[in-house]
């Protein structure tokens, strides 16, 4: 994959049904890096075919979260906030891109998905912090029946899932509805060094 993206692969599976949209979750932290637009624009010139966008909530829920810290409140009532704030990283993105915002995860083309308008009428996940932006993605991708991309801001370190979960690279429910979601791919992207500054080692 090129553009600043590395690549690779965390659960074999089926390529997905004919015609199927890939579902591309766009991690929310990517959203707080310059240069963000561009890097979302080369991961979607670096895939082909439909394709399914969902956006992660990334500062915007962390707000959130410290609230929620601050002054804890029921889990479902921040679950639903943390839902509509991911209206909001939607719209932001599918101005970015250029793209439709779509209500449901069928596509012939490319769309982000309105994440609050779908589930209003798809199954409901478990209303907690455990269940994130991961976990929704992981569902859309199998009812839409095309695999799963992640995209982060840093590459996994294995391809364990329960250990991914524990290190907080998916959320807590990921292990659980990621059977269903077939191949699921990953992409990180790596901002380029200024000339005038050299590589950390690592």
């Amino acid at each position: 994959m090129t553009g600043g993206w590395r690549s690779g692969t965390l659960q074999d599976g089926p390529p997905g049904r004919p015609g199927a949209p890939l579902v591309m979750k766009i991690g929310g932290s990517l959203l707080a890096r310059p240069g963000w637009p561009e890097a979302v624009a080369g991961l979607l010139a670096a895939t082909a075919g439909p394709r399914v966008v969902v956006v992660g909530g990334g500062p915007v829920v962390d707000g959130l979260r410290a609230i929620d810290a601050a002054a804890p409140r029921p889990d479902g009532v921040m679950h639903w906030l943390a839902i509509e704030a991911l209206g909001i990283t939607a719209r932001l993105v599918a101005e970015a891109t250029g793209l439709p915002l779509a209500e449901t995860p069928e596509a012939r083309e490319v769309v982000v998905l309105d994440v609050p308008r779908w589930l209003r009428i798809a199954p409901r996940l478990p209303a907690c912090w455990h269940v994130t932006r991961d976990s929704i993605a992981a569902v859309v991708a199998a009812r839409a029946g095309g695999g799963l991309l992640l995209a982060k801001s840093e590459p996994p370190s294995g391809t364990d899932l329960r250990h991914l979960a524990a290190a907080g690279w998916v959320d807590a429910h990921f292990p659980e509805v990621a059977g269903a979601a077939g191949r699921i791919t990953w992409a990180a992207w790596v901002s380029p060094t200024p000339p005038d500054r050299p590589a950390a080692g690592r």
